[in-house]
């Protein structure tokens, strides 16, 4: 016989259309998930409207929701993959500044002032935080979840397997797994 988690009678009186259980899940979780998300994009407005997103597609999927699970885990996977596909998103169109612009009359190339001497290595800074950005992104869930809990959110191996519902022993396998996989990814890559 499943355990009945504390949240359930909310998340119950929540699918019959319940405003105030709602707004219950919306005050216990919208903490731990706003700090969750703003290590992930660094700005308060983008994390906010994230946070109210990811309330949103919840509440819109919630008759899915498996009560095996803590409640928890479910909105923080549905939280950060929306975070996720908004970051891929975000990436910047890029173009080329050597290239010259075309005008009535003829081509104008563009010239740019150094004006930081740190140009180069913020640049490459940029550059590394992407790789391991999409690095993160492409490993498989279980493993992304659990790094970017203990890396982005900083929260405590033993934090992880009460929200995740995993053995401690198996949280700490998965980081472990994790930090191996994105050695291995990024190996040759940051030797910049």
């Amino acid at each position: 016989m499943p355990v009945r988690k504390p949240e359930t009678p909310v998340i119950e009186r929540a699918l019959r259309g319940d405003q105030k259980a709602f707004g219950e899940l919306m005050e216990r979780y919208h903490g731990p998930l706003y700090n969750l998300l703003y290590k992930m994009v660094r700005s308060k407005e983008e994390t906010e409207d994230l946070v109210q997103e990811a309330f949103m597609k919840a509440f819109a999927s919630l008759a899915s929701f498996n009560e095996e699970f803590a409640f928890s885990t479910w909105l923080y996977k549905i939280a950060i993959n929306n975070t996720i596909d908004h970051l891929r998103k975000k990436r910047l169109r890029t173009f080329s500044i050597d290239k010259p612009i075309q005008s009535k009359e003829g081509e104008l190339k563009r010239e740019f002032a150094d004006v930081h001497s740190s140009t180069d290595h913020d640049l490459l800074s940029t550059e590394k935080t992407g790789m391991i950005t999409r690095a993160i992104e492409d490993l498989p869930e279980k493993y992304r979840e659990v790094i970017l809990m203990r890396h982005s959110d900083e929260l405590s191996y033993e934090e992880i397997a009460a929200i995740t519902k995993v053995p401690l022993g198996t949280v700490k396998a998965r980081i472990f797994r994790a930090r191996e996989m994105l050695k291995r990814k990024l190996k040759d890559k940051l030797t910049l």
